[in-house]
């Protein structure tokens, strides 16, 4: 099989592509090559194996080659975030819009040229969901709540999501669009999402560093953990049809939080000193985004595939310190920890 990962370069993709590498198999097929794009260049791990092809720059300057090009599977992870979204609404529209259409539409001129439809997999977000006076917002969003999103970034989420519905209804691919939640704690340093501080609350204090929480302590939000997120997405790739149930996208597993748990997580594996760096100091940018996204989340088709959320936040601040220790070159280590 030859496998497209769009964002190889990110901590999400390459985290996947290690994965999909470690397994060597995927939907029972063996990966016999992957192409990882992004603006970016992968991790050396990943460009050592032999499997692997990198491609660096903007997706939407690769995708007329694509269109020539076999793919087996894709995971379309590639996008701008949130915040980069809100300051400049045309990188949103160009890398986020305007790069799954050429995506997908290079995709369709492979199979109207008489090649096969390739299975693919688009990371979308909870963003999708938001509060409007038409429809208001449940305590928690489920697969089939209506979406009414109210960032730039979660409008063109929910476009991609019906573009790729669409095209795998003309049979042009074999689509699955999948709701991610807030994926913590992200290594490395802080990026421009508005949901940045939900892993920079965790990771700077276990660094010994001060973090600064821009919302109030009760803020809740549904949460998930690399790993977990990573399996959720191989999940709706291997699915069949039948079982993904439909071409809506569904939610992936949340693990429904207040920052409050996390602090309190945070604290009784890392003790109280480490807690102690978390200072609240409110950002009305970053609250008013935050504020009109869902407080939580169900997921029960995902449920149906098998896939879950952590029991308790205590858990994925294990796995973050976990991941740190095996990979001694990453970017952030564990200073703040005895």
């Amino acid at each position: 099989m030859k496998i497209l990962i769009t964002g190889g370069g990110g901590f999400l993709g390459a985290r996947l592509a290690r994965t999909l590498l470690a397994r060597g198999t995927l939907a029972g097929g063996p990966i016999t090559s992957m192409v990882l794009t992004d603006i970016a260049t992968p991790p050396a791990d990943l460009l050592a194996d032999p499997r692997v092809t990198a491609r660096t720059g903007p997706l939407l300057a690769q995708t007329e080659a694509l269109r020539t090009e076999p793919f087996d599977g894709v995971f379309h992870l590639a996008s701008a975030v949130s915040g980069e979204c809100e300051t400049d609404f045309d990188l949103g529209l160009r890398s986020n819009l305007d790069s799954t259409r050429a995506l997908i539409d290079a995709l369709r001129a492979h199979v109207n040229a008489g090649g096969k439809v390739a299975r693919l997999v688009f990371s979308s977000s909870v963003a999708v969901f938001g509060p409007d006076p038409a429809v208001p917002l449940p305590k928690l969003v489920a697969d089939d709540t209506l979406p009414a999103p109210q960032t730039s970034y979660g409008t063109q989420k929910l476009i991609c999501e019906h573009l790729i519905a669409d095209y795998t209804r003309k049979g042009y691919i074999d689509g699955r669009a999948a709701r991610l939640m807030t994926v913590t704690v992200r290594p490395g340093k802080p990026n421009g999402a508005a949901s940045s501080f939900f892993s920079g609350i965790i990771r700077e204090p276990l660094a010994g560093v001060e973090a600064i929480c821009p919302v109030s302590a009760d803020v809740s939000h549904p949460m998930s953990s690399p790993s977990r997120t990573v399996d959720g997405l191989i999940a709706v790739y291997e699915a069949s049809r039948e079982a993904f149930c439909g071409r809506t996208a569904l939610n992936l597993p949340a693990l429904n939080v207040r920052v409050s748990d996390m602090l309190d997580a945070l604290e009784e594996v890392a003790g109280p000193q480490v807690r102690k760096l978390v200072r609240f100091e409110r950002d009305e940018r970053v609250a008013g985004i935050v504020g009109n996204w869902p407080g939580g989340a169900s997921a029960v088709r995902a449920a149906r595939l098998g896939l879950k959320p952590h029991e308790n936040f205590a858990d994925i601040v294990r796995q973050y310190i976990d991941d740190c220790r095996a990979l001694p070159t990453a970017d952030q280590t564990l200073k703040g920890m005895k």
